[in-house]
């Protein structure tokens, strides 16, 4: 197995310095660079196109989440998106958690965590995974509040407008939209609903949701109820 390689940026020395030592001693990951600052961080993701980029929110001139805007908007541009952003942060607030994922980011990680989690959620991003550290999962999760018109008929399926996925997400969704039962019970997983407590809201049977979670999953492309959470709130799916 190739190793992940790695861009710190990080403008506190000492601790990107910490970091690059800890990471560089795990025989699976390697850090082929490193900027203090967000427009050297910039021009460095640009040339080195590592695998992933851990990105600190509170750089000096310009925060963690323009840079990730801004090099979202030059991948876009050179159609090479192979890059993936963790961001790495002291702050779990919910607009800075929010603005960081519609910022293109795709994992969200803190920085007194272990060592040991990094290194688990620099693999999981790199294998296309939206790594959550559980200390801001709730509030992803609680953005939900999508509604309905009354009059909508239950078996209507409802088109929606789809941002920030990549291009095979959006072209399932095109072909196979959610329905507006689906929409229902993508809002309550969002919500951190279990199977049952959907069941018991909706008046429909553990096995009935069952599949509709399924077939939800299929359609975001998602491996499990936290992604496809993720995606559908950086596609607004649900808002």
């Amino acid at each position: 197995m190739s190793e992940i390689s790695i861009v710190l940026i990080e403008d506190h020395d000492l601790t990107r310095m910490g970091l690059k030592a800890a990471l560089q001693s795990n025989s699976g990951l390697q850090v082929i660079g490193e900027a203090g600052n967000a427009t050297k961080g910039l021009k460095l993701l640009e040339t080195a196109k590592p695998d992933v980029a851990v990105v600190d929110i509170g750089l000096p001139d310009m925060d963690g989440i323009e840079l990730t805007r801004r090099f979202r908007a030059f991948q876009h541009e050179s159609g090479d998106t192979s890059t993936k952003i963790l961001v790495l942060t002291m702050n779990h607030s919910e607009d800075t958690v929010l603005a960081a994922f519609a910022a293109g980011a795709d994992s969200y990680y803190m920085k007194d965590t272990s060592i040991d989690k990094l290194t688990e959620a620099i693999h999981a991003t790199y294998s296309g995974n939206s790594w959550i550290d559980p200390a801001i999962a709730n509030v992803v999760l609680r953005q939900m509040r999508h509604v309905l018109p009354e009059n909508e008929v239950a078996s209507q399926t409802k088109t929606v407008k789809i941002e920030a996925l990549d291009s095979e997400y959006e072209q399932v969704l095109e072909t196979y939209p959610l329905t507006q039962r689906e929409l229902e019970i993508l809002e309550l997983i969002v919500a951190g609903c279990s199977n049952g407590q959907i069941a018991e809201k909706l008046y429909i049977t553990v096995g009935t949701v069952k599949t509709h979670v399924r077939n939800i999953l299929n359609k975001l492309c998602a491996d499990d109820r936290t992604q496809a959470a993720v995606r559908a709130l950086r596609s607004g799916l649900v808002a």
